[in-house]
């Protein structure tokens, strides 16, 4: 075949494909610039050729991460790297990248080359599928937790007192604030006290407010937290720690839904909704003489509880997922996700400090991982074992694994098919599959799906 016959074969492969493709020469400069590529970037190829690619080609990776930079000084391919571009006409699109480096045949660097793959419809779908198992940043896909997410909207439309119970670490203030994020007063202040980390007397005066001179050192009026509240809510965290006295006090503003700063000759009026917490057990303390009783009952209107991590351990990927996703926009980080090795190791765990001790978990490796991917050397000494301590994991790790990663994808799966009315075809679009590997997955997964023909419907 002539040079010019695959010149034009070669253009005419460029032009078909549906990935935008662009082509850069030693200088950063456009050398090509696909179809596919202006149809994504909203830039006609005859005002990219010749311009230097990061004038054309907006993306978020540019500045610190640019991967056609990364390709030309390791001689290594970048794959599927996501990240965004800003389009001709301002809008942000969603995108995965890979690069080459461009070579003839004896060897020469000519340049680098860049194909980039619109997101946009596999991003709104993962959006869906993360609004199931998501209220506010509370996100769960275990059954343990899924009576809790139904209540929630009906809770969360009352202004009935609210006690949380759970073990340290669960995420009992993320749940008061989903619960007053959902409601009517959503706009309103969201205010949270620690109860267990003030003594007594400062506590009194941070829940109460006081006026100028009430006592040594008031200079002039604060404001309580009860009155900052105002009509959204008042978050009592630890509330099984306020001493008899507090409860007293605290069991009067419930009653008679009023408060008096100290040092005030009048009372305000409490407005806001109360939601307590506590990682102890209410009713056994109420049984030995510490907590009073009529108190425990004017908090515990509706009663939530909160799992323990070891409990619903299939919510670890997508925490760990939901980890990651927020240290990456946080910290302009790139990291895809957990090798399967780490995954294993942090399913293994047992948790005692629950979700926050997941977080920090997946923060520290944040600050050991140069690379895109944790690996099990990342996490801490307990779920990654030096050879000295010892290596081998536990039997059931990849049996747990097999069967979380199994779960994930058949959850996965069907909010897909039926986000497209079970259209088989549109929804293997969508995850980026041919039709038939999703054929082939309903059956191993063992999918139940209506007696509907998704091919026939629109």
């Amino acid at each position: 075949m002539a040079r010019r016959d695959r010149t034009d074969l070669t253009e005419a492969i460029l032009e078909s494909i549906c990935d935008g493709v662009f082509t850069v020469d030693a200088d950063w400069r456009i050398s090509s610039f696909n179809r596919a590529a202006e149809r994504i970037t909203g830039i006609r190829r005859e005002e990219a050729i010749g311009q230097p690619c990061s004038e054309v080609f907006r993306c978020s990776l540019c500045e610190n991460h640019c991967a056609l930079r990364e390709t030309l000084h390791s001689n290594k391919p970048i794959v599927q790297r996501e990240g965004f571009i800003i389009r001709a006409d301002g809008q942000q699109v969603p995108i995965s990248i890979s690069t080459a480096v461009l070579r003839d045949a004896s060897g020469r660097f000519l340049g680098g080359a860049e194909t980039f793959r619109d997101l946009s419809d596999v991003e709104a779908l993962r959006q869906a599928l993360h609004g199931q198992f998501r209220i506010g940043d509370l996100v769960s896909r275990s059954p343990r937790m899924q009576p809790l997410f139904e209540l929630l909207p009906t809770i969360a439309a009352s202004r009935a007192t609210v006690l949380i119970e759970g073990e340290t670490g669960t995420g009992k203030e993320l749940l008061a604030r989903a619960i007053h994020g959902s409601g009517s007063a959503a706009d309103a202040p969201f205010v949270a006290i620690n109860c267990g980390a003030l003594p007594d007397n400062l506590l009194e005066s941070e829940l109460f407010g006081y006026k100028k001179g009430a006592f040594t050192g008031a200079l002039q009026d604060k404001p309580g937290r009860l009155h900052r509240a105002g009509q959204g809510t008042l978050f009592l965290d630890e509330i099984g720690e306020i001493s008899p006295a507090l409860q007293v006090r605290l069991l009067r503003v419930l009653q008679e839904r009023q408060f008096e700063p100290l040092g005030a000759t009048d009372s305000e009026p409490l407005q806001a909704r109360i939601i307590a917490a506590t990682h102890r057990d209410l009713a056994a303390l109420v049984a030995a003489g510490r907590f009073r009783q009529d108190l425990f009952y004017r908090i515990h209107v509706v009663n939530l509880k909160l799992p323990p991590l070891r409990d619903r351990l299939e919510d670890i990927p997508l925490l760990v997922d939901h980890f990651i996703t927020r240290f990456n926009r946080l910290q302009k980080r790139h990291i895809q996700g957990c090798r399967p090795t780490a995954l294993a190791a942090l399913v293994s765990h047992d948790w005692p400090g629950n979700v926050r001790e997941l977080e920090n978990v997946i923060e520290r490796a944040f600050v050991l991982c140069q690379g895109d991917w944790i690996e099990r050397r990342h996490l801490p000494a307990p779920l990654a074992p030096t050879p000295q301590t010892g290596t081998a994991e536990p039997a059931g790790n990849a049996s747990a694994l097999r069967q979380l990663n199994a779960e994930h994808e058949r959850q996965t799966l069907l909010a897909a098919l039926q986000q497209h009315g079970y259209n088989r075809q549109a929804t293997a679009a969508a995850l980026g599959i041919h039709k038939t590997t999703l054929y082939r997955k309903i059956q191993a997964l063992g999918l139940e799906l209506p007696a509907i023909d998704g091919r026939r419907r629109s």
